[in-house]
């Protein structure tokens, strides 16, 4: 079957859930037997958000091949259980890199380069390239993100219209996620927004064919005949985009509404029906836990959960195979200090230190990895979870008082943690690019990388096998210097790199469970198949908090 297209575009503000609608239709689609890819185009003029500040972005997802990427891409991964990878996010920064490098190499022949056709031409290219190859999906989900009006997204618009012409009106299908307001004083939907939104889009050549509203409740018939009325579109593609308890409710809500199958009738997609008993059973299993636990997550990001969204979502899913609700407690690492370690984890079944990046709130995260392992309580470092794992244990069992990372004082006597310079760029030949002024994009250890571990083991137990892949993003490694030292002291090594070079989990047999990863495990857990190091520390805390009386 050739390739059908979705665009999904997003209308009024931001953060409607474009991400979590197109995966859940993906979803939909895949449970009616369809193979089914998604792919972000994000305006934005970074190459990639490898560099942004997680306060503005959120969390930047990994995948396989090493690229750094929007977080919508972990919806993607988790609704669909299929790998993304670099073809599946592309910005505005890395379309106008491209042409720019062909321009300067000669490739357009001297001819003037402009948005329409050079730019455009290009988007098109990126979106096609999804139906390439033997293993082309039976559907490609494109979401544009931002909103339609914004200056940026124009290209991105202008190339999708100029596909549904070329592809045709049976291989295309245009969404549009847009927001109805509930005016409680008023004590109704407003349509107007939507309207306008609409009116944007036909502004700019595109005509939606199915609209999807965003609200706290299902809207009424009437405002659905109004808002076909006004935005040209049948009653019958009018939907609601209801407010859930959980967002792995969102496929259901819609197969309810009949969404699936109006588009499978408008894209002229085989006639199967959907089966949706796994999608029933997680989500019958996610409101009837038979027990609770708290897990402290100590970072330095907690007043924005966007930034730890994997995270997020790995531990849910930790709690799904568990049986278990998960209650997580976010916890500020600045204010965290070996005094009030005690009253900040009071009633926490598990402690989790994840990725970051700086020395702020560095000491406050080994204050608590102190706590955690000399009270017994369940822990799991992640990333630099794990390398501030390794100077506590340093610290208060090696003897090391001024251990600490290369990142944070590069003139410690003992840097357990040290800065790999093969990953950077070799193209300068030049590990001076340390400096302020350097490039900091794509310079760290990014994306899949195979793990033997050593059975009898926590991290063997977990997994059930002697190797596995896992994603990264980092700089910093554990210094191979100190491994006699630490095994002595009871650290144990239980992932390494196949040829032993790199540390990749540590671990504490001595205690209930503590275990770190330089990996980040979390962006590879599904909701249905929850990651096992996830699966197991949660597991952990189950146990912890019946000792403690309360399941």
């Amino acid at each position: 079957m050739k390739t059908k297209y979705i665009f999904v575009t997003g209308g009024v503000l931001s953060s409607l859930g474009k991400g979590l609608a197109a995966a859940s239709l993906g979803a939909l689609l895949q449970t009616r037997g369809l193979t089914v890819t998604i792919q972000k185009l994000d305006p934005y003029i970074n190459v990639d958000p490898g560099t942004m500040n997680p306060f503005q972005h959120g969390e930047v997802f990994v995948t396989d091949d090493g690229a750094e990427t929007d977080l919508d891409l972990g919806h993607y991964e988790r609704y669909l259980n299929v790998p993304m990878s670099r073809k599946n996010n592309t910005t505005s920064g890395a379309i106008y890199n491209h042409v720019i490098a062909k321009e300067r190499h000669g490739d357009y022949l001297g001819a003037t380069v402009q948005v329409i056709p050079h730019i455009t031409d290009e988007i098109k290219s990126v979106v096609l390239s999804l139906a390439e190859g033997d293993d082309a999906p039976d559907v490609a989900i494109i979401e544009i993100g931002g909103t339609v009006g914004d200056i940026e997204g124009l290209p991105f618009l202008e190339a999708i219209r100029q596909l549904r012409s070329e592809l045709g009106r049976d291989n295309c299908l245009n969404i549009h996620l847009t927001l109805v307001p509930y005016l409680r004083t008023a004590g109704e939907h407003k349509t107007k927004p939507t309207q306008h939104s609409v009116k944007e889009l036909l502004s700019i050549g595109i005509q939606p064919d199915i609209i999807l509203c965003r609200c706290e409740q299902s809207i009424p018939e009437e405002l659905r005949r109004k808002i076909a009325l006004f935005c040209n579109v049948d009653q019958d593609a009018v939907f609601s985009s209801v407010d859930v308890n959980n967002i792995y409710e969102v496929p259901l809500k819609f197969y309810e509404e009949g969404f699936d199958q109006k588009v499978a009738i408008m894209l002229r997609l085989p006639a199967r029906n959907a089966h949706l008993e796994a999608w029933e059973k997680l989500v019958s299993d996610c409101a009837n836990p038979k027990g609770k636990v708290t897990i402290a997550i100590v970072g330095k990001y907690v007043d924005l959960k966007e930034a730890y969204k994997s995270l997020h979502e790995a531990l849910i899913h930790g709690g799904v195979a568990n049986r278990v609700e998960v209650e997580l407690r976010y916890v500020n690492s600045e204010n965290v200090t070996e005094a009030n370690a005690a009253g900040h984890f009071a009633g926490c079944d598990g402690i989790l230190v994840p990725g970051g990046f700086g020395y702020r709130g560095v000491e406050g995260k080994i204050a608590a990895i102190r706590y955690a392992r000399e009270k017994g309580v369940p822990f799991f470092g992640i990333c630099l979870g794990m390398q501030c794992a390794v100077i506590e244990f340093a610290r208060h069992v090696a003897g090391l008082e001024d251990a600490n990372s290369e990142e944070f004082n590069p003139l410690s006597d003992h840097k357990v943690i040290y800065l790999m310079t093969e990953w950077y760029d070799f193209r300068t030949k030049n590990v001076e690019r340390r400096d302020a002024g350097s490039d900091k994009g794509g310079t760290m250890r990014l994306g899949a990388y195979p793990c033997k571990l050593l059975p009898g083991t926590k991290a063997h137990d977990a997994y059930k096998k002697d190797l596995v892949e896992e994603r990264h993003r980092h700089r910093y490694e554990f210094n191979n210097a100190f491994r006699e030292l630490f095994g002595q002291k009871g650290m144990v090594f239980s992932g390494t790199a196949p040829d032993d070079s790199l540390v990749e989990i540590i671990e504490l047999p001595d205690h209930p469970w503590f275990l770190g990863c330089q990996f980040h495990p979390e962006f590879k857990s599904r909701p249905m198949n929850a990651h096992p190091l996830f699966r197991e520390f949660i597991g952990a805390a189950k146990k912890y908090a019946k000792g403690q009386g309360k399941n």
